[in-house]
């Protein structure tokens, strides 16, 4: 039976960047992926590693400021990095054009200021500090990611919550 959730202790930077890289590689072809946590939890930086993991070469930004930075994969289509925090009302995702269907991947920070207007979350992530690392809670919410979390602890070595 696929698991519902798993939650990981992230000591440093190397194990953020080790999740990453797990969930790039055992990632489904679309999926949505929401980020929570406060500032400076690590939404950003595990974004970064999936994305690297993924294959996407040259400056990785952080769409603070932006809202969506879009890069394409090498499987084909693009994935979409979306950091909601500076938006006032979900109805501003309007004028980002984000209903294309090039996007294989999305990973949004701050989905909670998108309600209504996302996609909802195959998996979500949530992050938070703990001590000098990060505990992470990874929580399925549709059939994709179940089969995600199935693979990540089947074929990772990663065990899932009790």
């Amino acid at each position: 039976m696929a698991p519902d959730a798993i939650s990981l202790e992230l000591t440093d930077s190397a194990a953020t960047d080790a999740l990453g890289a797990r969930l790039a590689h055992s990632r489904p072809m679309h999926a949505v992926v929401h980020l929570q946590g406060d500032l400076g939890a690590g939404k950003s930086t595990l974004a970064r590693a999936l994305l690297r993991a993924l294959g996407v070469q040259g400056a990785i930004r952080s769409p603070t400021y932006t809202l969506v930075e879009r890069y394409p994969l090498a499987t084909g289509g693009e994935a979409w990095h979306l950091d909601l925090y500076r938006i006032a009302d979900a109805g501003e995702l309007e004028f980002l054009g984000l209903d294309g269907e090039e996007a294989h991947l999305w990973l949004i920070e701050w989905p909670e200021r998108g309600s209504g207007t996302l996609p909802p979350a195959d998996l979500t992530v949530e992050l938070a500090v703990a001590g000098a690392g990060r505990q992470a809670r990874l929580v399925a919410g549709t059939a994709v990611g179940r089969d995600w979390l199935e693979r990540l602890t089947s074929e990772q070595g990663v065990a899932a919550d009790s």
